[in-house]
């Protein structure tokens, strides 16, 4: 991840021919129990790899630049790449004014996020953490990033989810583009948002985002 007090690191020493991660990334999801997609890297993948500074050995670099975005369960869960048509926010891009102590790495179709903590969303820093919309709070996975991507491809997401699937999601996620989220009404961190119902309808994830973060400023989260 960038970091502004380093001096950045050239692109030839962050692609790794020698020891890719990407191999590995796609025998997880050639293993995978739920439809997978890896979406074509953009033609500015270096560009978000130079930004992100990370390594192609690491899976992070690896699906920056190798993907433009992973789509899990019919694009359920977004994981962030170098942007594509049906994904266009990329990793770096995604977190400039977001980010503060923690990194965004995937979102999914209910407005949830998922980012790496940098330190302030706990002590564990380096684990993922789980933006819940119907808590409004940021939950510990005790997972690490590759552990994260693991279960993200296993049985273990349709346990995450349950409690937030409604009847008929399978038909109204196929029409949802990766840049848009499911709004309910009432939202599901309300005592009669729970259980959650049918979508509303559909906002933009930024949308989803600024919405929940000023609900957290107003609750006092």
């Amino acid at each position: 991840m960038a970091d502004q007090q380093r001096v950045m690191r050239p692109l030839d020493d962050l692609i790794n021919p020698s020891e890719p991660a990407y191999p590995l990334l796609k025998q997880w999801a050639a293993d995978a129990v739920r439809p997978v997609e890896f979406l074509p890297p953009s033609a500015n993948r270096a560009d978000a790899l130079l930004q992100t500074q990370v390594t192609t050995r690491s899976l992070m670099g690896a699906i920056v630049y190798e993907t433009g975005g992973i789509l899990i369960d019919n694009g359920w869960l977004r994981i962030l790449g170098s942007g594509h048509p049906k994904l266009t926010r990329t990793v770096p891009a995604w977190n400039q004014s977001r980010a503060n102590g923690f990194y965004l790495i995937a979102d999914d179709a209910v407005g949830g996020f998922f980012a790496i903590n940098g330190g302030a969303l706990g002590t564990d820093t380096g684990n993922v953490y789980y933006f819940a919309p119907e808590s409004l709070r940021w939950e510990p996975l005790e997972l690490g990033y590759s552990d994260f991507l693991v279960a993200s491809f296993s049985p273990k997401l349709d346990d995450f989810y349950k409690p937030i699937r409604w009847s008929t999601w399978q038909c109204e996620i196929a029409n949802l583009h990766g840049d848009r989220c499911f709004f309910f009404a009432p939202p599901p961190w309300t005592k009669e948002g729970k259980p959650p119902a049918a979508p509303y309808a559909d906002v933009p994830v930024e949308e989803a985002w600024d919405l929940q973060m000023d609900f957290r400023r107003q609750l006092g989260s």
